[in-house]
């Protein structure tokens, strides 16, 4: 009889079955070895992506200061700032956003978006979740579980998952108040807490200075306030011979997932279980996901053209994690209200704030079209609020003027994603104090976000006891397509 072969799994490589080997060590079944197949590339070339990174001004940036000068208003209203043209005729912006004037052909702008609140928790409350009306019982003070989920938890949990990544990411922080209040909005809400984003915690050191530290770092009521954080970016490594299950000067990835959504404890069934720890593994040996967080040993020249610096780095490492897998990034440019510019305004954007967003931004603009990547990723910049028509100055806590907050209307950034450059979206009255055309709201732009990563109109998110809620509240903003 003649001898019989030894059954074999074709299609699996080295690599996959050392990994597999790998679960088996780390209490996880043979299901996980497709996923693992996928990351190694050995299944068919996936279709092209759909993708958002939402970059959010936590503070509010005036849109007289930037995209939506107002140069022949009185000089208590136009500010110091002089306007200057860009590459598209009939299109002023700053003067001190030299680099994203140069690019104006990518990127759009809507001059007209506005909501009801003055306050800074409930502006992110909505700007975070795209929906006006504030939560029953809203708590300005502590996210609560019946807040409205942000448009990243939303994401996290409708959109599909590429490579077994977290559909959706936020770095590199979440918004703490000094005080050490944590600003509601940024989670998920009526969602349950399995659905909460990915929070990457690069700069996980509590601060009371703002700014992109370490080279633009400021405090905004000049206290004296020292600064010591530094840009780390989350190691993947496992200690050698994974003798050790703590990652390198961190807590363990599993750990750190548990810590943010106690996803291992609370799952209801055993797939969400296994969903979540196949996510844990994924990250673990996927070398795109620990390239991507590495961004400090980014090539010199990809480091100096975002720049050396929070800012920079943040956009650099959202780049690569939508190129990884994630669907939606939200990148917090600043800790918590470091746009709140009622006093000092002028020199801090001028000095501390302005210059690293307008490389880092161009940068990125620059990146995503040499790729073909724009096309598939769109970019939204948007804060709580504008700020008030006209300049003000609190002697008491601010040595020079500012603007307050104003929800009124703001200037929100878009690029990429399907949206054509060089458009010009709504007005505002001749102060920049409200809409004269085209008015917007939160939802809209939640809308455009949420079609730019190609939900339908009949998708759904389910609450933790399975009641269906819509995803879209508006009609994505006309005109830019």
């Amino acid at each position: 009889m003649p001898p019989q072969n030894h059954p074999s799994h074709p299609g699996i490589a080295r690599r996959t079955a050392v990994q597999a080997g790998a679960i088996g060590l780390l209490g996880l079944g043979m299901n996980h070895i497709h996923g693992l197949k996928a990351m190694a590339g050995e299944t068919a070339t996936p279709k092209p992506f759909r993708a958002c990174i939402y970059i959010f001004l936590s503070g509010g940036l005036g849109q007289q200061d930037s995209f939506d000068p107002k140069p022949h208003a009185p000089a208590e209203v136009r500010g110091e700032f002089q306007p200057i043209a860009t590459s598209t005729p009939g299109l002023q912006i700053c003067e001190h956003l030299p680099q994203l004037a140069i690019r104006s052909h990518l990127w759009s702008v809507c001059r007209s978006l506005g909501h009801p609140s003055n306050d800074h928790s409930a502006g992110h409350q909505i700007m975070l979740s795209g929906r006006t009306e504030l939560p029953p019982g809203f708590n300005p003070n502590t996210p609560r579980p019946q807040d409205w989920p942000s448009i990243a938890a939303i994401a996290n949990a409708v959109t599909s998952p590429r490579n077994n990544l977290p559909p959706a990411a936020v770095l590199p922080e979440q918004l703490v108040h000094y005080s050490g209040r944590i600003i509601p909005g940024q989670f998920a809400g009526l969602l349950g807490v399995n659905r909460n984003p990915w929070f990457i915690e690069a700069s996980p050191f509590h601060s009371t200075s703002y700014g992109a530290f370490p080279s633009y770092k400021f405090d905004h009521q000049d206290r004296g306030n020292k600064d010591e954080r530094h840009f780390e970016a989350p190691s993947l490594t496992l200690a050698h011979g994974m003798t050790n299950p703590q990652l390198t000067r961190r807590v363990s990835l599993l750990n750190e997932l548990e810590g943010q959504s106690r996803v291992l404890e609370q799952a209801a069934t055993a797939a969400r279980f296994d969903r979540y720890r196949e996510g844990a593994i994924s990250l673990l040996t996927d070398s795109h996901v620990r390239e991507a967080l590495d961004v400090t040993r980014a090539p010199d020249a990809v480091q100096d053209r975002y720049g050396r610096n929070s800012f920079g780095w943040s956009l650099l490492m959202a780049r690569r994690l939508v190129e990884a897998g994630v669907n939606l990034v939200q990148v917090n440019l600043g800790n918590d209200e470091t746009w709140d510019t009622h006093g000092n305004a002028f020199p801090h954007l001028k000095d501390n704030l302005f210059p690293p967003t307008d490389r880092a931004l161009a940068a990125l603009l620059d990146d995503l079209s040499e790729s073909g990547l724009l096309d598939q990723t769109l970019i939204v910049m948007a804060g709580e609020f504008g700020r008030t028509p006209r300049i003000t100055l609190l002697p008491a806590h601010y040595k020079l003027p500012g603007r307050d907050h104003w929800g009124a209307v703001q200037s929100v950034f878009l690029a990429g994603g399907g949206i054509q450059g060089g458009r010009i979206i709504g007005a505002t009255d001749a102060i920049g104090a409200y809409p004269v055309a085209d008015p917007q709201r939160p939802e809209n732009l939640a809308a455009t976000i949420y079609e730019a990563l190609g939900l339908p109109r009949t998708v759904a998110w389910y609450d933790e006891v399975e009641r269906p809620h819509q995803v879209y509240y508006g009609e994505p903003i006309a005109g830019l397509a």
